[in-house]
C-alpha cells in the first residue's frame, strides 16, 4: 500500500525502513502535514503522522479529495487529529498505544535529578575551568513529597522509580490502580492536594477539553514555595503564562519541561539560524532554574523500534481489512 510519511527525522526513517521490509511502498517527507503540504500525499492510500503533524479538519478535507482512507499515527497522542472529521470522511484512524513508557518515564526523572542537582549548570561552569560549588546546592529526593497526576503506564513507571528513591508518593486519576497502592503505597487524592503538599508535580495525563490548563494561576497558587513543576505529556496541560508569573514570584523554583503548548512548527526542526519568534518560550529560557528539552522524552531505540513496528502493523491491518486493536473510534 503507497503511503506518505510526514514528518521524517534521521532518527526515525531508519527504524521505519527496518520493519517495513519492503512490504509497503513509502513515500517519505521532511515536511509537516500542513493544509499546504497535504497534496503531497496525492497518489497514496494511506499517510504516516508525527505528533507535529497538522490533521485539523480543513486538512482532512484535503486528504479526503485525494483518496487518503487511512492515518497511521506515530504517537499515542491524537489530540493533533480531528477525529470528528476523520469518522465523518470514513478516514480510518490507528495509533501506537503504548512504545515505551519507560523511556518518557526514564526522561521525567532525568528532568528532576538535572534540575535539582543543577547539572546543566555545574557542566557549563567546569567547561570553563570554573570548579565553584557556590549556588549548586540540591536537595535529598528521600522522603520529599512527589505528587504524579496520571497513573496510566508512563505514570505508574515513574510511581516505581520514585519508590525506589524513597519518595512519598501522592497521585490523581479517574481510575485507581490497587497495584500502585499494594506496592507502592501510593495515596490517590484530588489534584489540589497534591498541588498544596507536594514539593515536586509531574503530569502524566492526556491532553482533552478537561485537561487543558489543568495547571493554571489557581492550581499554582496552592502549591508550596519552590515547587518543582515536571510536564513530559502534553504542552497544553500547563498554562505557560500562569507558571513564568509563578517563576518571577519564585513560587515555582524549578521548571522541566519536555513539551510546550506552541511547538508546532518550533520543535524537531533546527532553527539556530534564526529569530525566535515565540516571545512565551524566549521568556522561559532566560530562567536558569527552567530545563526544556525538546520532545525527546521518547527517543530511545526501544521506543522507535515499538513505534516502528507498531504503525507497519497498522498499515498492514488496514491493507487487509483486519482490527489492529489500535484504532482510534
Amino acid at each position: 500500500m503507497k503511503t506518505t510519511i510526514y514528518s521524517t527525522h534521521k532518527f526515525d526513517k531508519p527504524s521505519i525502513e527496518n520493519a517495513n521490509k519492503g512490504k509497503h511502498q513509502l513515500n517519505f517527507l521532511e515536511f509537516r502535514l500542513t493544509k499546504e503540504t497535504a497534496l503531497l500525499a496525492e497518489g497514496s492510500k494511506a499517510i504516516a503522522l508525527f505528533s507535529s503533524d497538522d490533521a485539523s479538519s480543513e486538512v482532512l478535507d484535503i486528504l479526503h479529495k485525494l483518496g487518503i482512507k487511512f492515518i497511521a499515527l506515530r504517537s499515542a497522542g491524537f489530540n493533533h487529529v480531528d477525529l470528528e472529521k476523520a469518522a465523518e470522511l470514513n478516514i480510518k484512524v490507528a495509533r501506537v498505544p503504548a512504545y515505551s513508557p519507560y523511556a518518557i518515564a526514564e526522561h521525567t526523572m532525568a528532568l528532576i535529578l538535572a534540575l535539582n542537582r543543577r547539572l546543566i549548570k555545574a557542566h557549563n561552569r567546569v567547561r570553563e575551568q570554573n570548579f565553584s560549588l557556590n549556588g549548586l546546592t540540591g536537595f535529598d529526593l528521600n522522603r520529599k513529597t512527589v505528587g504524579v497526576i496520571g497513573t496510566g503506564k508512563i505514570g505508574a513507571v515513574l510511581v516505581k522509580i520514585l519508590h525506589g528513591f524513597g519518595c512519598n508518593i501522592l497521585v490523581h486519576d479517574i481510575v485507581e490502580d490497587e497495584n500502585l497502592i499494594n506496592l507502592y503505597g501510593v495515596r490517590y487524592t484530588d489534584c489540589e492536594t497534591i498541588c498544596k503538599q507536594s514539593d515536586i508535580i509531574s503530569l502524566h495525563v492526556p491532553l482533552t477539553a478537561s485537561t487543558k490548563h489543568l495547571i493554571d494561576a489557581k492550581h499554582i497558587s496552592l502549591m508550596k514555595q519552590g515547587v518543582m513543576l515536571i510536564n513530559t505529556s502534553r504542552g497544553g496541560l500547563v498554562d505557560t503564562k500562569a507558571v513564568i508569573e509563578g517563576l518571577k514570584s519564585k513560587k515555582i523554583g524549578y521548571f522541566g519541561i519536555d513539551v510546550y503548548e506552541e511547538e508546532e512548527g518550533l520543535f524537531f526542526e533546527d532553527h539556530s539560524e534564526n529569530i525566535l519568534q515565540d516571545d512565551v518560550i524566549a521568556r522561559l529560557m532566560t530562567f536558569n532554574n527552567v530545563l526544556i528539552t525538546s520532545h525527546q522524552a521518547f527517543l530511545t531505540e526501544t521506543a522507535l523500534t515499538n513505534i516502528a513496528e507498531t504503525t507497519i502493523y497498522n498499515l498492514d491491518c488496514f491493507e487487509k481489512g483486519k482490527v489492529s486493536g489500535n484504532e482510534i473510534p
